[in-house]
């Protein structure tokens, strides 16, 4: 009999995957019975190659399926045993892959064949055809890195816009940003949500709602998270969490939730 839970094996991607690949996992999932969670926001894309039973995620029945960015919680069920291999991707990495503006995916989860066609079931037979986790993940790399090169380059101005809010943990305003790039307010939105899906003060919330869980993990309290991330008050950061995570700051601190597991991205 199979080992109930999760089983995951994870590995960090080659340097050439790093801008657009944040992990790769290989992992099997089983407990049992019926499972319900919800998945936090995320900036950037999934892609799940499954080769086991189908999972639900917003009510629609999917084996493999690539995500696009979030900025709201979604919900997932499992009713059997999943297993496949979990590309968490960056913003760019995502619409390099996909190779359609991101606006178009936001809160979406979508069959892997009808976003990358037939490359899709071949690369899940692939890799469900491989002896060992490793080595589904080292063919998952292989596979990346061939699609990858096929996809659109990344708009540098977008991504200097992204990595500004990425160091500010989400706090520059959208209208400096749009002033060191000598760009209007309106055209680097829609440039940012054809590249990132997000608006880029909606991704300043994930951003933000992330900074916030990290700091909680490692041991701050509340009220310091709160002020550290630039919420108003904890009422406002526990609207946020509830909104973006189904959760409360308190149900993240201090007690970390140990192990991992397949999300719908980082």
């Amino acid at each position: 009999m199979s080992e109930r839970g999760l089983t995951m094996t994870g590995s960090a991607p080659a340097p050439a995957l790093r801008p657009y690949v944040h992990r790769l996992a290989a992992y099997r999932e089983d407990h049992g019975e019926p499972l319900t969670r919800a998945e936090a926001a995320v900036t950037g894309g999934v892609l799940i190659l499954g080769f086991a039973a189908p999972m639900e995620v917003d009510g629609e029945r999917l084996t493999s399926f690539g995500a696009g960015p979030s900025d709201r919680f979604t919900l997932t069920r499992m009713t059997r045993p999943t297993e496949g291999v979990e590309v968490a991707l960056t913003p760019f990495g995502a619409r390099r892959l996909f190779g359609m503006p991101l606006r178009l995916l936001v809160n979406l989860a979508v069959p892997a064949e009808e976003l990358l066609g037939p490359w899709a079931a071949e690369a899940a037979g692939r890799l469900a055809a491989a002896p060992s986790a490793p080595e589904r993940l080292a063919l998952a790399e292989r596979l990346l890195t061939e699609r990858f090169a096929a996809g659109p380059e990344p708009d540098p101005e977008v991504r200097w816009a992204w990595a500004r809010l990425l160091e500010s943990g989400g706090a520059v305003p959208v209208a400096s940003l749009a002033v060191s790039l000598e760009r209007s307010h309106r055209h680097l939105v829609s440039r940012f949500r054809d590249q990132v899906g997000l608006t880029p003060k909606a991704a300043a919330r994930v951003i933000r709602f992330h900074r916030a869980a990290a700091l909680l993990r490692s041991g701050s309290a509340i009220a310091e998270a709160a002020a550290a991330c630039g919420f108003y008050d904890q009422a406002h950061m526990n609207r946020e969490f509830r909104t973006l995570a189904a959760v409360t700051p308190g149900q993240i601190s201090p007690r970390p939730q140990a192990g991992g597991r397949p999300t719908l991205g980082p």
